[in-house]
């Protein structure tokens, strides 16, 4: 996180209000894809309509100027990432940053214009805009689509990093997938909110009903954590 970007902590704040207020952060237990037990679970496929996503999208794109990545243009991942691409997109137009976007198709068209890749020619220096990273899996294959098309994967922006240890073949590394994407693929990451932020938000509510899940996300972080 650059210095621009640690002064915009209220940022984060609000984005983890507008996730609680929207149902996209919950609390409970759920299974994560690594098979772990959970105590809070962010779905961002239920900013699910336009107001929720106009908003989300505001956050996205104040996180991204904030962060001051330079890129060309925008890629958005089948599935989740082609609206949040095409909304983060809208939004940088209307703040005066209009580039073009492209996401691709999970099978190859036959017809008409054929391909995987729909919208801007993908070229130059490339932003991934996503909802979360799990193991950096969807990363690498946006990144190998992007290089085939002669383009450069420079940046990844993401909603939340849940600054856990990803896992590889079924065991826990010392690292997260943000953190793998960093520094073993290369590329930038910025995210509107982290696990930290989620933490100090629910330490601000521990007076009430959010409050009693501060402990539980807690111990979360102490068991699968990563700085």
């Amino acid at each position: 996180m650059t210095v621009k970007e640690a002064g915009q902590d209220s940022l984060a704040q609000d984005f983890v209000q507008f996730s609680v207020d929207s149902g996209v952060l919950r609390f409970g237990q759920f299974k994560t894809k690594a098979g772990r037990l959970s105590p809070y679970f962010f779905n961002a496929g239920l900013f699910d309509d336009g107001a929720k996503l106009g908003r989300l999208a505001q956050f996205y794109a104040q996180r991204i100027l904030a962060s001051g990545i330079q890129f060309d243009m925008i890629f958005g991942p089948a599935y989740k990432g082609i609206p949040l691409a095409a909304a983060v997109a809208i939004e940088l137009a209307r703040l005066g940053r209009n580039v073009p976007y492209a996401y691709n198709r999970k099978e190859a068209k036959d017809h008409g214009e054929g391909g995987t890749l729909v919208g801007a020619p993908v070229r130059g220096k490339v932003l991934i805009v996503d909802d979360v990273m799990s193991a950096g899996t969807a990363a690498r294959e946006s990144i190998a689509i992007i290089q085939a098309a002669g383009a450069t994967p420079h940046a990844v922006a993401i909603a939340l990093d849940r600054q856990e240890k990803a896992t590889e073949h079924g065991r826990d590394v010392d690292h997260s997938a943000v953190q793998y994407v960093r520094d073993q693929l290369g590329l930038k990451v910025c995210a509107i909110a982290r696990l930290a932020d989620l933490l100090q938000y629910l330490e601000k509510h521990s007076g009430d009903s959010l409050g009693e899940h501060h402990e539980k996300v807690l111990e979360y972080r102490r068991r699968y954590g990563v700085e």
